[in-house]
């Protein structure tokens, strides 16, 4: 009668690593002090540090939104405004404007809330007014 039988050798290697440890040894009288007090100094600075999130909260994003929609405002002004300065005849002699265009209004507050609203609602997805 004849039997199979499988014999596996596992080879296992063995290897022995010396590693040397670094270990911050004071070796001066002073030096233990001076040791502490730049621990002290790294911890100063990692809490001074600013914390990077990548999420902004509900008020940063308005923030935001709003700086945007006063900078679109002023913009949009500062085009009407250099329009109005090019389009407008002034007399020679006197240097005062002859024309019938008016200037365009300086933007307050309202119209900064209000562009700033409808920036908001472009970007919750709601329909606009």
């Amino acid at each position: 009668m004849l039997t199979k039988t499988k014999y596996s050798v596992t080879l296992v290697t063995l290897h022995t690593y010396t590693q040397k440890e670094n270990i911050m040894s004071v070796d001066t009288k002073y030096g233990e002090a001076i040791f502490k007090q730049t621990q002290e100094v790294a911890e100063m600075f990692k809490a001074a540090m600013p914390k990077i999130t990548t999420n902004k909260n509900g008020y940063e994003i308005r923030t935001k939104v709003l700086e945007m929609a006063q900078g679109n405002v002023w913009n949009d002004y500062h085009a009407k405004f250099g329009g109005w300065e090019q389009s407008v005849k002034r007399d020679r002699d006197t240097n005062e404007i002859v024309s019938s265009i008016t200037m365009p209004e300086v933007p307050g507050t309202d119209a900064v809330l209000e562009a700033a609203e409808k920036f908001y609602e472009f970007v919750n997805g709601k329909p606009s007014k």
